[in-house]
């Protein structure tokens, strides 16, 4: 490659790509809209599957960086009805393969793995057009531009670099979730820790489906919960979510009658609650070849969340960054090579994620101890939080 590599988004998947190119001695500059790695959360705890995500981390030779990172325990499931009864709890033998950390954590971890300056923090792309040759002119805000003869679009749900492949955007689903904090758990909300236990608890009402509770167990005590629902958008837009102690208490009359240690993750939330609605691609989303120019994670396959999203956008970038090295001088074929690719793993993924199982689905699937460590039903899988 004679000119680097250029990556919008410093998500995983963009930084897996970057952290690859860099092994093979290929330049690469990535451009965040962020003004910093630390300016805003960068979500939850994120299972890291063996299938995908830690073979992202091995091409990027991070795995060893990887597992001090792992939380032990964390991989514990539990599966309760929305009076409190354990329908399911398995709990962490140390045998899974779908380790849990922290998102920020790993992210940080490829960053640091990357040489001084690769990220050009806050710089915030607000269009591109095509030059010659295959060549793309990316203008940030501010004015300033960047001319590259490879662009990667990893920038997320709403890529700005979409548009440069496809018509596609993405579509409500439905759903969305609301996401809520406890902090000092153990301590000020005993009951509610206890019920989440020591990893993901799922709860759900076997009678009435679109309603879930699903919360994670962080580091130090906190509990981070989503409940979903399944309502238009205009129905959320009734709720003033600038009015934190109203809003919650909107939300937990949808799931009235639950038990108060479930409804606690809603009322006794340490933070405002954050709407997050639940958009995708369509299915099969692809594109034909645009010299020059391709896509990766949510960019290129967004679905709903089911604990795949990332896990298969850091898989992408390894994947990119392979097939780039294997064709330094031929970039055509390794776009060609990574897109055939690409389609049918975006696909799958989407395919997973686009069933909303019913509760019952969800009870049968625990119940008759079909569950692995990273495959279980879209609507009861842990979710990324993606804004």
């Amino acid at each position: 490659m004679r000119t680097p590599v250029t990556i919008i988004g410093a998500g995983l998947g963009g930084l897996v790509l970057a952290r690859v190119l860099h092994l093979h001695g290929i330049a690469a500059a990535v451009y965040e809209a962020e003004a910093s790695p630390t300016a805003r959360s960068q979500g939850g705890m994120l299972d890291s599957h063996v299938r995908n995500g830690q073979l992202a981390l091995q091409a990027a030779g991070l795995l060893d960086e990887f597992r001090p990172l792992v939380l032990d325990g964390r991989q514990a499931i539990r599966l309760l009805a929305r009076d409190g009864t354990v329908l399911f709890d398995k709990a962490d033998d140390g045998t899974g393969t779908s380790p849990e950390v922290q998102r920020g954590e790993l992210r940080q971890i490829l960053l640091d793995a990357l040489p001084a300056g690769t990220v050009r923090w806050g710089h915030k792309a607000t269009g591109v057009r095509a030059l010659a040759e295959g060549c793309h002119e990316v203008t940030f805000a501010g004015g300033t531009t960047a001319v590259t003869s490879l662009l990667v679009g990893a920038d997320g749900a709403w890529s700005r670099m979409r548009p440069m492949l496809s018509d596609a955007v993405p579509e409500y689903v439905g759903r969305s979730v609301v996401e809520t904090f406890l902090y000092d758990a153990d301590t000020r909300h005993p009951a509610t820790a206890r019920a989440v236990g020591g990893g993901t608890l799922v709860a759900l009402d076997p009678d009435a489906n679109g309603k879930w509770f699903v919360a994670h167990r962080e580091k130090g005590g906190i509990l981070r919960s989503y409940a979903m629902l399944t309502r238009p958008q205009e129905w959320f837009a009734t709720i003033d979510f600038t009015d934190a102690v109203a809003a919650a208490a909107r939300l937990a009359e949808e799931f009235e009658g639950w038990a108060p240690e479930l409804t606690a993750l809603i009322t006794a939330g340490a933070t405002a609650p954050v709407l997050r609605p639940l958009h995708a691609l369509p299915m099969g989303h692809r594109w034909d070849r645009v010299p020059g120019v391709t896509l990766l994670g949510d960019a290129a396959h967004l679905s709903t969340p089911n604990g795949e999203g990332a896990n298969v956008a850091m898989l992408d970038g390894a994947e990119l960054g392979k097939a780039i090295a294997a064709h330094p001088d031929d970039i055509e074929t390794a776009l060609t090579a990574y897109e055939q690719a690409l389609f049918p793993r975006g696909a799958a993924a989407a395919a997973v994620a686009a069933h909303n199982p019913t509760s019952q689905e969800v009870i049968n699937f625990f119940a008759q101890g079909e569950r692995t460590d990273d495959s279980c039903p879209a609507g009861a899988a842990p979710f990324d939080a993606r804004s």
